[in-house]
C-alpha cells in the first residue's frame, strides 16, 4: 500500500544547498519510495544556539510503502552516509532528515513521533508544508493555515535568488 509522507530536510553546514540536493536523490532511490514534489529552499536563522551558519530548509512530499520505523532506518542511514554528526542539541549539522507526517498516522515510541512533535511551532516546516498543500491539516494539532497564522516567532530568511542554481531541485 502507497503512503503520503512528508520529510522535513534542513542543513547549515558544508554547502547547504548542495546538501539538501544529494539527499532528495537519495530519498528517491530508496526502494518502493519516490520523490512526489519539493518545496522551495527556504534560509532560516538557527532554532538553537545562535553562534552556527544560518539553515536552508525543504520540505519533500514522498509515495512510499515503507513502514515508518523503516522509513527512520532509512533516513538516518542516508544522514549517516551523508557525514551527519550531532555535535550539540538543536546545533549545526550537515543533513537532517524528519518524518513530518505518515499518512494520517497519529505514533508516538521511543524511535519516533508522527506527527513531527515540533513542527507546529516552527515555520520553516509549515510554510514549505503549505506550498506542497495548503490545504493539509496535521492529524490531531489542526490546519497548516491556522498553525501558520498562530505563529509568533518567525525563523525564515529569504534565500538570495542569484545563490540558487536552476537545477537545485532537479536530482
Amino acid at each position: 500500500m502507497n503512503h503520503q509522507v512528508f520529510i522535513g530536510l534542513g542543513s547549515n553546514l558544508d554547502n547547504p544547498l548542495e546538501q539538501l540536493r544529494i539527499a532528495l536523490e537519495s530519498l528517491n532511490a530508496l526502494p518502493d519510495t519516490r520523490v512526489e514534489k519539493v518545496s522551495s529552499f527556504y534560509g532560516s536563522t538557527p532554532l538553537g544556539p545562535e553562534d552556527q551558519p544560518d539553515y536552508v530548509n525543504a520540505v519533500a512530499e514522498l509515495c512510499t510503502t515503507l513502514q515508518p520505523s523503516v522509513l527512520l532506518d532509512a533516513l538516518q542511514s542516508i544522514e549517516s552516509t551523508q557525514g551527519r554528526v550531532k555535535k550539540r542539541h538543536w546545533g549545526e549539522r550537515l543533513i537532517d532528515l524528519d518524518i513530518l507526517l505518515y499518512d494520517d498516522l497519529q505514533m508516538q515510541s521511543e524511535r519516533l513521533q508522527i506527527p513531527h512533535s515540533q513542527m507546529a511551532f516552527r515555520d520553516f516546516v509549515l510554510v514549505p508544508l503549505h506550498e506542497l498543500d495548503a490545504g493539509l491539516s496535521i492529524p490531531g494539532v489542526g490546519s497548516i493555515q491556522g498553525l501558520i497564522d498562530g505563529l509568533k516567532t518567525s525563523y525564515l530568511k529569504p534565500l538570495v535568488k542569484s545563490n540558487l542554481s536552476s537545477d537545485v531541485t532537479d536530482f
